[in-house]
């Protein structure tokens, strides 16, 4: 499988499409993040998704021509707890607010996938439900100074120690929570693999 384009800098995403034995390139998008303010919530990741997704075919007409035709993988990761969108954070005391927000809850991940190339887009959302233990605040404060999620919707990331000794349970695809559900992308892919 090849002509495929990752348009995330993100190393989880990377390794996920690497798991999978794709064949692909990294080409970060500067597409803004930002979505209008009266969007329903699910729709939020698809809608970023597609944003980075047209920044990066953008980029490869006009400077990457070798690039032309390839299919383009983007994608977007939310946390919604309550109907709200949890960024990420952008400090230590944001970090620990964030978590003491999630402890003992549940709350979703939402990911939008958006994939295109000349001729064709496809598009989806998945949503996993996390479930938290309660969380002492001497465990937040350890987990941000040992692993520094600050690049991580939530704050955390599930393959992290904080998944270990924090999360009671998942309703839906781990993978998803950790930025790609790789299955599910696989499905919306034309792949030379044959079930």
């Amino acid at each position: 499988m090849n002509g495929f384009i990752l348009a995330s800098q993100s190393p989880r995403r990377k390794q996920l499409l690497a798991w999978a034995d794709l064949q692909f390139d990294i080409i970060v998008s500067a597409a803004d993040e930002d979505f209008p303010l009266d969007m329903e919530v699910q729709d939020v990741p698809v809608y970023i998704a597609k944003n980075k997704a047209l920044a990066v075919q953008e980029k490869i007409k006009n400077e990457l021509p070798v690039h032309k035709g390839k299919w383009i993988i983007a994608a977007d990761t939310i946390v919604v707890l309550d109907n709200e969108i949890i960024g990420k954070p952008v400090d230590r005391e944001d970090a620990i607010a964030i978590l003491k927000k999630l402890s003992g809850k549940t709350h979703r991940v939402i990911t939008g996938v958006y994939l295109m190339n000349d001729t064709d887009t496809r598009f989806f959302s998945e949503t996993t439900l996390v479930h938290f233990h309660p969380l002492t605040l001497a465990q937040i404060a350890y987990y941000i100074d040992q692993y520094q999620p600050y690049d991580k919707a939530g704050a955390y990331g599930i393959q992290d120690w904080i998944g270990v000794i924090g999360i009671k349970g998942i309703e839906g695809d781990f993978y998803n929570v950790m930025g790609l559900p790789v299955s599910k992308l696989l499905s919306y892919l034309p792949t030379t693999i044959e079930s």
